[in-house]
């Protein structure tokens, strides 16, 4: 087995597979990446039980077709060092692959290509086309409410959903909830909903960048797969079922006030500064004509901030996490923002006055 290729040819695609390799495992073959030559081609594939990378490289084949395995870190490692348009020899004997490129030479050792685990086939039952930047815009708007480590292992990753023209992203920790839909007329599509792992989540968000090109989405009953001409992405699903969260949706909130994002954001910022580390609380008074923001800590600290706003209801008080706020804020990208109110006592619903693709909603904190 004998191949060469350029080192560019080559980078693209082992770092779109590196993010599934298994960093501390005590299996050692996932620390390395599968390689398979067939004619003038060479598939890459890494994963970490949970998640299946393959990309795809055109090669000079030189020999014949056939498997090996090479540790992923250090040949990643090699390659980025390596002049830019260096071409690489590979050429494997019994336990150890060759690379050379001009005046370099390195010998690595390889595992059996058979040990390689495999994720087995299956097929998709919900099959869609969106278009990459669709995608991104769909987890983007929402990622950031997933819990991390929670023990309701289920909200450790997102909902997505499929009903009609629809495609749903939804998720939550239990103290917010995110919520961002895309409609299609082109699409017809069941009803389904599937909750993707958090790290899944995260891999797809480094793979797909905001362009304007389709991407084929196949969710099946225990993983989803994406696949683009120049990698497919696997990830097993979370067993478990997601919270009902229409039913938490506030239905009450009477108080509407809408505020320039940008405005709103730098001055929660800056009165987040002074917030408790820990609970990074906030107060918000709304008067009619102005909003207070206080924030202390511990150390006796304190932030004040005003806002101009029109609030043509009673005053009311409020507190909240500022970063879950910060964090809406960021996602949202409209120019206007509207939040919807009832009580001190009742969470909080905000959304971009203009597009209302996207839902968030905020429990209060008491202060």
């Amino acid at each position: 087995m004998k191949f060469s290729l350029n080192r560019e040819l080559l980078l693209k695609p082992l770092l779109l597979v590196s993010g599934a390799v298994e960093r501390k495992s005590t299996l050692p073959i996932l620390g390395n990446i599968l390689f398979d030559v067939s004619e003038q081609s060479l598939t890459l594939t890494a994963t970490d039980l949970e998640l299946e990378m393959v990309a795809y490289a055109e090669i000079d084949n030189q020999g014949e077709d056939g498997k090996i395995t090479i540790p992923a870190r250090k040949l990643l490692d090699i390659c980025k060092s390596l002049p830019e348009n260096s071409t690489i020899t590979f050429s494997a004997e019994q336990d150890t692959v060759k690379l050379s490129s001009g005046r370099s030479r390195y010998s690595l050792s390889t595992l059996a290509a058979t040990d390689f685990p495999n994720i087995e086939e299956w097929k998709g039952d919900v099959e869609f086309k969106l278009l990459k930047s669709e995608l991104l815009r769909l987890i983007e708007s929402t990622h950031f409410s997933m819990a991390n480590q929670d023990v309701r292992y289920y909200l450790n990753g997102m909902s997505i959903e499929s009903e009609g023209n629809e495609i749903r992203s939804v998720a939550t920790d239990g103290h917010r909830l995110a919520i961002c839909k895309i409609s299609n007329d082109s699409l017809a599509l069941p009803a389904r909903q599937v909750i993707v792992p958090r790290k899944g989540i995260l891999e797809i968000i480094r793979l797909l960048a905001p362009v304007d090109e389709e991407i084929q989405v196949y969710l099946g009953s225990n993983h989803i797969r994406i696949i683009d001409s120049e990698f497919s992405f696997t990830s097993k699903l979370v067993d478990g079922r997601f919270p009902d969260y229409r039913r938490v949706l506030p239905r009450n909130g009477d108080k509407i006030f809408v505020t320039n994002k940008e405005q709103l954001r730098q001055v929660l910022s800056r009165a987040s500064i002074l917030s408790n580390e820990k609970f990074k609380g906030v107060r918000l008074n709304f008067l009619n004509s102005l909003l207070k923001i206080t924030a202390n800590n511990p150390e006796q600290e304190q932030a004040e901030e005003e806002l101009e706003i029109d609030f043509p209801y009673e005053e009311l008080e409020i507190g909240f996490n500022v970063s879950y706020v910060l964090d809406v804020l960021n996602a949202i990208k409209d120019e206007q923002v509207k939040f919807t109110l009832a009580d001190a006592n009742s969470s909080v619903v905000i959304e971009g006055a203009d597009s209302g693709e996207a839902l968030y909603v905020v429990m209060p904190m008491r202060l």
